[in-house]
């Protein structure tokens, strides 16, 4: 029997791995420009803090959970998101005590059992920012702006951004009343898992993707008609700082995000040049989060990123996104006895920061010259015996087919000339 990855995950092979690398450093450059740095997590944690944190009733936590006993009879679960995390590190440290904002981003695995489809995986990677500790609007559409940022910067502008209120606990109840009483007579029209989450919490509903529950609740009311006047005010200066700063959204009735942790500001962006699964991520406030977690009553705000997503975005935008090159230079030694030498250079190379490369398979020649062409080297510094008598080395310029002979002494300016001008 052949071993291969479970389903719903990958290997991320050179050179799709550069993309990655290229893709990686925008996301956590931006986030340093806007004062976040990076947190680490487990990537396991006790169930309980998902359950609690997340909503017994989300499909992350009634269907989507990857959990399990440990050997002392615990039931951790791998990681499926990471807000819920960072709550916990910032109530387990205290970092709550000290001064706020804490803004935090973090880049890492996450995992969710769902049915693998184009972009979406069993193993995937997140992106993500947290800002805990003020509830300011402006905090809110900081947030959205870094996101927005990001996309730019990555070079993609052909995005939407979908943007909500959900209300607060108290404005929330009574739109919560009016929303199940709108549902309750079309209740048995709806899938079983809406049956259930109807009476417990009627805002998952909106968030089915069964098309026969939208069916069947349509009309419903729209939260935006029954937020408080605090709420009304915080989403109106969100919306007006986004304007401002000139970042186009949408206003979206059918927003309301798929956990139960969220408040206030609730946003997506969608990419629909990828097809009908659009979304690439998005975010929102969730004041009551780190309270439902075991901590203080410390307000929050982020977003996170679903990086296959924007990889799959990226990739039909332009198909190579970085250099792709295994090697800035590669050194021929013509002859095993010069192999000392091509070791000796290929160091000296490396430690002036050039990204360099050598044969180590005996190969002839021409065949070294194929060779260092597949990993896209863009300068051959050859070495053979005329090269050793006369103090030189023969060095190609792989891209204009140029070739010189440049003295020992200046072949590292030589070929940072090269580079600076390839």
């Amino acid at each position: 029997m052949s071993i291969k990855a479970p389903r719903g995950t990958y290997d991320i092979l050179p050179p799709e791995s550069f993309n990655w690398h290229y893709m990686e450093r925008v996301l956590t450059e931006t986030a340093e420009l806007y004062g976040y740095y990076e947190i680490r997590t487990p990537i396991f944690e006790h169930t309980e803090l998902f359950t609690r944190g997340v909503g017994d009733t989300t499909d992350i936590v009634t269907k989507e959970m990857y959990s399990f006993t440990d050997k002392s009879e615990r039931s951790l679960t791998l990681r499926p998101e990471a807000t819920a995390t960072c709550a916990r590190a910032l109530i387990e440290h205290s970092i709550y005590g000290g001064a706020m904002p804490v803004k935090w981003y973090y880049l890492g695995p996450m995992f969710r059992y769902d049915r693998p489809q184009t972009g979406r995986y069993r193993q995937f990677r997140q992106f993500g920012v947290e800002a805990f500790g003020s509830d300011s609007p402006y905090l809110d559409a900081e947030v959205i702006i870094l996101l927005i940022d990001i996309l730019n910067r990555l070079g993609l502008n052909n995005y939407e951004l979908h943007l909500n209120s959900i209300g607060c606990p108290e404005c929330r109840q009574i739109y919560r009343d009016k929303l199940v009483a709108h549902i309750r007579p079309q209740a048995d029209k709806l899938c079983k898992d809406c049956q259930v989450r109807y009476s417990k919490n009627p805002l998952r509903v909106l968030d089915c993707k069964v098309e026969s529950c939208h069916v069947a609740i349509a009309g419903y009311p729209y939260i935006k008609d029954y937020l408080c006047d605090s709420c009304k005010t915080h989403y109106e200066t969100v919306k007006k700082v986004l304007k401002d700063n000139e970042v186009n959204f949408l206003h979206d009735d059918n927003l309301v995000r798929g956990l139960d942790y969220y408040t206030n500001t609730a946003f997506e962006i969608h990419i629909p040049d990828i097809g009908g699964q659009s979304a690439i991520g998005g975010g929102g406030r969730y004041n009551g989060l780190v309270k439902a977690c075991g901590g203080p009553d410390v307000p929050g705000v982020g977003f996170a990123l679903g990086l296959e997503r924007i990889l799959l975005a990226l990739t039909k935008e332009k198909e190579v996104l970085a250099d792709n090159s295994y090697a800035d230079v590669f050194v021929i030694a013509v002859g095993e006895e010069l192999e000392d030498m091509s070791t000796k250079l290929v160091s000296k190379l490396r430690k002036n920061n050039i990204k360099s490369d050598k044969d180590y398979a005996g190969r002839s020649l021409k065949a070294q010259m194929k060779f260092a062409n597949r990993l896209g080297a863009k300068i051959a510094i050859i070495i053979g015996e005329d090269e050793i008598n006369n103090n030189y080395f023969t060095v190609r310029n792989m891209n204009k087919g140029e070739q010189s002979q440049v003295a020992n002494d200046n072949i590292i300016e030589h070929i940072n000339n090269i580079l600076a001008n390839s």
